[in-house]
């Protein structure tokens, strides 16, 4: 079905494909058929729209990065190894100068198509019992955006909110929410990226681990009990080279009482 903006008998341009996806890294055929009235050597130009219009064939060439990637034939487009950045919108024109309406133009969007990359993972390494905890997982570059899904030792976590389950998980964010952990919760955690393009890629697995808060106290005790015990040795060794000002009154004082 060819899709055409309607003219009268002169010049009409038109496409079989308004609407182009394809993966990343392969070629993109976009479609730009021609009638003319009486001219036999219409210009043919290619033009992207983003914030600015640019021009991607022009004069006979390719212009810019489509330079030496693209090819044309009477006007259809192929951008080979396409990426990313060449997603838009596109429009191709035709001008016949000796026809009535010298102009027709048509327009082809063009979306590639990313498959996952390897996500980034933020696991806490340690969470007191009792606390809550979130997980986060984030693909920036698939397209379209990826759902995700968690795994606890190679075994995925539920979606939906069961009642014996203490966390929730949106597979659109990517967050995994404990509201409050156990240690039944403790093991290693990894999420897995998907979008339908590729295979699903995954971050490397991290380890979670809950402590106790009696462990966290008795640590606190001891780093105090420490930090005082590395202050009374200070001040000894001070006072024993004669750096202290406190202690160099006390022996002066002792001297003179000595003295007197």
């Amino acid at each position: 079905m060819l899709l055409y903006i309607p003219s009268s008998d002169s010049v009409t341009v038109t496409t079989s494909k308004a609407k182009v996806e394809v993966h990343e890294n392969t070629n993109a055929v976009l479609s730009c058929e021609f009638k003319t009235e009486k001219e036999t050597n219409p210009r043919v130009e290619w033009k992207k729209r983003g914030k600015d219009v640019s021009y991607v064939y022009f004069d006979g060439d390719f212009t810019g990065s489509f330079k030496g990637s693209a090819s044309i034939n009477g006007a259809t487009m192929t951008l080979r190894g396409v990426t990313q950045k060449d997603s838009g919108v596109y429009h191709c024109e035709v001008t016949a100068r000796h026809d009535k309406i010298k102009l027709g133009e048509v327009t082809v969007t063009l979306n590639v198509l990313v498959a996952p990359h390897a996500p980034s993972c933020e696991v806490p390494e340690t969470v007191m019992r009792g606390f809550s905890a979130e997980l986060h997982c984030k693909d920036k570059l698939s397209v379209p955006t990826a759902t995700y899904s968690w795994y606890k030792d190679n075994k995925p976590l539920h979606t939906s909110n069961l009642p014996e389950i203490n966390y929730t998980l949106d597979p659109k964010t990517g967050t995994l929410k404990f509201k409050v952990v156990s240690k039944s919760d403790e093991g290693q955690y990894r999420c897995e990226a998907s979008n339908g393009v590729g295979a699903p890629k995954s971050c490397a697995g991290r380890h979670m681990k809950i402590t106790e808060c009696k462990l966290i106290v008795i640590a606190i005790e001891v780093g105090a009990f420490l930090f005082l015990l590395s202050c009374c040795v200070a001040i000894c060794l001070c006072c024993r080279r004669g750096c202290c000002c406190c202690c160099c009154r006390s022996e002066y004082h002792f001297t003179q009482t000595n003295t007197i």
